[in-house]
């Protein structure tokens, strides 16, 4: 039931960068797995390679030892420690762990990476470490690695229950690693409840200085009931009035947003015009860093499974490191003799470097009415790249007449190589 997770994704990314003269940055949501990534699976893998365990430094300061007789988030304190823990002129991994709690940190962390005998590799959970900060912070020497909620095939590791049994499991609470020490529904609620109230939601007011908790709320509140619809911050505002009876100025709301985002705990997705080649200002669609963390905050009221399931695919991509967009395509069409100019959804614009790949999520596609719907979008687009179509039934993959693929969701989502 509890078996080993494995996350040779982001492990095989801190191998690639061993020793590269930059700093390891690994951000992501606070409680991913980030801690474990780095002080256990990378740590192993660092000693099986012959590292001395002496020669590796793991300071977190997320949790502080209360065992310890001085704070480490003290710069000063924490130069001392590093001096005593780094004896010699033998080769050090530092890791950090949370580093943002320290002031003045890239002082700190540029300091050791100047040292030719120091690979460090610091951990962050707020919006210093976005990727647009790093070079600035870093002086050009930062090297970011993101790490996500579990994926489902992460989630499936070290599990033997059958596929579906699993797939309910996952969408109903999500990814979160440490679920996986909770067993009843009554604990995993708990616990997700906890990260919501405790962990997150305290530590974005804190940072941000957020006046109204309730307010912070009810923008929560909204992200998740409406996944993967098109929003904006006047929109949000007019909802918070009508609905929650909450006046709250648009550019409070946008303020919001971007705490939550600079948390890791949604993202945004641009609109694109495909062929007019153009992104939309002012509107976008967010979706929840991890499922289950949208299903507690709705007391798992709006179990939509099209919007979980596309909302599961968006955070899919993004795991395997492409750039997500939301597109519609613009048509003009005659329709019993008069011209009419029609916009079609596609559902992901999907991005890395130059390739690209159209992705249509489609939970069920009982006719043929439903497929033609469903590729309307993808086959109006009129260019070479790839388009697919993502179904929630177990299908074989085949390639349409129109050169769409059809690709069953847990093909998708258990291998890479058939997407």
């Amino acid at each position: 039931m509890t078996g080993y997770i494995q996350r040779d994704r982001y492990l095989r990314q801190l191998i690639s960068r061993k020793d590269n003269g930059e700093v390891k940055i690994i951000t992501g949501i606070r409680r991913s797995g980030k801690s474990w990534l780095l002080k256990k699976l990378y740590c192993d893998w660092l000693i099986g390679q012959g590292v001395p365990a002496d020669h590796i430094v793991a300071i977190s300061f997320d949790e502080q030892d209360m065992l310890l007789e001085t704070d480490l988030t003290d710069p000063v304190q924490l130069r001392h420690c590093l001096r005593d823990r780094i004896s010699d002129d033998g080769h050090y991994y530092v890791f950090l762990d949370e580093i943002q709690e320290v002031p003045g940190f890239e002082r700190i962390v540029n300091g050791l990476n100047a040292r030719d005998n120091i690979d460090v590799y610091i951990t962050g959970s707020n919006s210093r470490f976005l990727s647009n900060d790093i070079n600035t912070l870093f002086r050009g020497r930062g090297d970011e690695v993101r790490v996500y909620p579990l994926t489902f095939s992460e989630f499936c590791s070290g599990r033997s229950e059958p596929q579906n049994v699993l797939w309910k499991e996952y969408y109903t609470y999500g990814g979160m690693p440490g679920l996986r020490v909770h067993r009843t529904p009554e604990e995993k609620i708990s616990y997700l409840t906890r990260l919501w109230n405790k962990t997150y939601l305290d530590d974005v007011i804190e940072r941000n200085r957020i006046k109204s908790r309730q307010a912070l709320e009810g923008v929560v509140n909204l992200l998740c009931s409406s996944v993967g619809s098109l929003t904006n911050p006047n929109k949000i505002s007019d909802s918070l009035k009508s609905i929650a009876r909450l006046s709250v100025s648009d550019d409070t709301v946008r303020s919001y947003l971007d705490a939550l985002e600079n948390a890791f705990l949604f993202r945004g997705a641009s609109r694109y015009n495909i062929k007019g080649k153009r992104y939309f200002e002012n509107i976008r669609k967010y979706y929840v860093s991890d499922i289950g963390l949208r299903n507690v905050r709705m007391n798992f009221r709006q179990q939509d499974l099209p919007h979980i399931m596309e909302n599961i695919v968006f955070n899919e991509l993004l795991a395997r490191g492409w750039c997500v967009d939301v597109g519609i395509v613009e048509s003009r069409e005659s329709e019993n003799g008069r011209q009419r100019f029609i916009q079609r959804e596609v559902d992901f614009i999907a991005t890395n470097g130059m390739d690209k790949v159209y992705v249509q999520s489609a939970f069920a596609v009982p006719d043929e009415a439903k497929r033609e719907q469903e590729t309307a979008s993808l086959r109006k687009i009129g260019d070479s790249f790839r388009k697919i179509v993502i179904v929630g039934s177990d299908i074989a993959p085949y390639t349409d007449d129109y050169g769409i693929s059809w690709l069953g969701l847990f093909d998708f989502l258990c291998d890479e190589k058939a997407f």
